[in-house]
C-alpha cells in the first residue's frame, strides 16, 4: 500500500506508465499498435520483470490502474468525495461506473433543482413565448445557464383539454405534445442570445426522437434543452424531459429565426 498526499501527484502518480505483458506487447505489434512507443512510455513484462526497463516504483503498475481510475473518474466533470475499492479495474470497468455516478449526479440535481425559486415564472415566459392556452406548454422556467442550457417544468394535469381524446379511460400524454414542450423550452433558450431579440425560434427539423416512457395526469415533466450550435438564423437544440428519474422523452430540434412580426 501506499499513501498519496494532495501535492504527491506529480511525483507519485503521474509517472507511473502503461504496462503490458510480453504476449500482449508481441500480439499488438504484430497489429501494427505501439510501434511508436519506448521504453520510457511504457513498461513491456516478462516472466523475469521488465525486459529492457526497470520499475520506477515497486508497485508501478498499481499505481497505474490508480492514475487511470482518477482520469476516468475526472470526465464525470464533478467534484466527488468517498471511497473507493477498485478490484481488477480497467478502462471499461472504469467508465460504467463514471456514467452511473453521472447518471445519479443528475437526478440528484434535477431534484434540487425542482425545490429553487422560479429564473421565469409564467408571466415571463409569456413575455418570450408567442404561445397561449391551450398550447402554453412550459409552466415555469427552473434555471438558465446563459445561452447553453435551460431547464423547465411542465406541470401534467387531468384538466389538459387533449386528454379529453387522449384517451378517454386511458390517458396518455401525446408524444408530439411532449416534443412540443421540449421545442418551447428550446425557444426559450435561443431568446437569450442578445443578437436574436426580435427573432421567433420555428420549428425547422426533428431528429432522433424517441419515447421513452408514458407521461399521464398528475405527473411533473422536467424539461431540458441544451444548446449544441446557434447561428443568426438557425438553431440547433438537444432536449430530454424526464417524470422524476425517468426518461420519458428526447429529441434534437433544429430551429429557424424569424423576425417576430404581427400578422
Amino acid at each position: 500500500s501506499f499513501h498519496v498526499g494532495d501535492d504527491d501527484f506529480l511525483t507519485q502518480l503521474a509517472p507511473a506508465r502503461t504496462f503490458a505483458m510480453e504476449q500482449e506487447a508481441r500480439d499488438m505489434q504484430a497489429r501494427g499498435l505501439g510501434t511508436h512507443l519506448s521504453p520510457k512510455d511504457v513498461l513491456v513484462i516478462s516472466r523475469d520483470g521488465p525486459i529492457d526497463n526497470q520499475f520506477r516504483f515497486p508497485n508501478e503498475c498499481a499505481r497505474h490502474k490508480v492514475l487511470d481510475l482518477l482520469g476516468d473518474l475526472y470526465l464525470v466533470g464533478r467534484p466527488l468525495r468517498g471511497r473507493l475499492i477498485a478490484h481488477k479495474s480497467g478502462h471499461e470497468l472504469n467508465h460504467q461506473l463514471a456514467r452511473k455516478l453521472l447518471e445519479q449526479s443528475g437526478m440528484s440535481m434535477r431534484e434540487t433543482l425542482l425545490h429553487r425559486e422560479a429564473a421565469l415564472d409564467i408571466r415571463r415566459i409569456q413575455r418570450i413565448l408567442p404561445h397561449r392556452y391551450p398550447m402554453l406548454l412550459v409552466d415555469r422556467v427552473l434555471e438558465i445557464d446563459g445561452d447553453t442550457k435551460a431547464t423547465g417544468i411542465k406541470n401534467v394535469t387531468f384538466n389538459d383539454i387533449f386528454f379529453q381524446g387522449h384517451y378517454p379511460g386511458t390517458p396518455i400524454m401525446p408524444g408530439v405534445l411532449i416534443v412540443e414542450a421540449m421545442a418551447q423550452l428550446g425557444g426559450i433558450l435561443l431568446s437569450q442570445k442578445l443578437e436574436h431579440t426580435g427573432k421567433l425560434a420555428v420549428l425547422l427539423s426533428m431528429d432522433k426522437v424517441k419515447m421513452r416512457h408514458p407521461v399521464t395526469p398528475g405527473d411533473q415533466l422536467l424539461l431540458e434543452a441544451v444548446a449544441v450550435r446557434v447561428k443568426s438564423r438557425t438553431g440547433h437544440v438537444r432536449c430530454k424531459a424526464f417524470v422524476q428519474d425517468k426518461l420519458a422523452a428526447e429529441a434534437d430540434i433544429k430551429f429557424m429565426l424569424v423576425d417576430a412580426e404581427p400578422v
